[in-house]
């Protein structure tokens, strides 16, 4: 069942993936693999991310069109379940290439539901 509190999943999910850039904002790759303590902090971020999303339920493709959210979604089973098969260089990757996008969009998201 979709949440009735859209707002607050998209906070959640803005809070979270800003969590994620401060956690990370001096390290580099190798660092980021090697400092254990920040991965899992990252890690939990991203499920809490992708439990955000999927509380949204039918309203994530509408509020945010433009973002993989199958994939954000995903990911949190992914990490619950499968943890040992997610690489350190796919969390990376979604470290430095995808939560910008995804802030904007949440961002742009909170504004129009404000609007309404």
């Amino acid at each position: 069942m979709p949440s009735d509190q859209p707002a607050r999943r998209l906070r959640d999910i803005v809070d979270n993936a800003e969590a994620i850039l401060r956690y990370t904002a001096d390290l580099d790759s190798t660092a980021f693999a090697e400092n254990q303590l920040v991965y899992d902090a990252v890690e939990r971020c991203l499920e809490r991310i992708s439990e955000a999303f999927s509380k949204l339920g039918d309203q994530a493709p509408i509020l945010l069109p433009n973002q993989p959210w199958r994939e954000i979604r995903a990911l949190g089973n992914r990490l619950r379940h499968s943890y040992d098969e997610v690489g350190v260089d796919h969390i990376w990757e979604i470290v430095t290439g995808d939560l910008r996008p995804l802030i904007q969009a949440c961002t742009k998201a909170l504004e129009r539901l404000a609007r309404s």
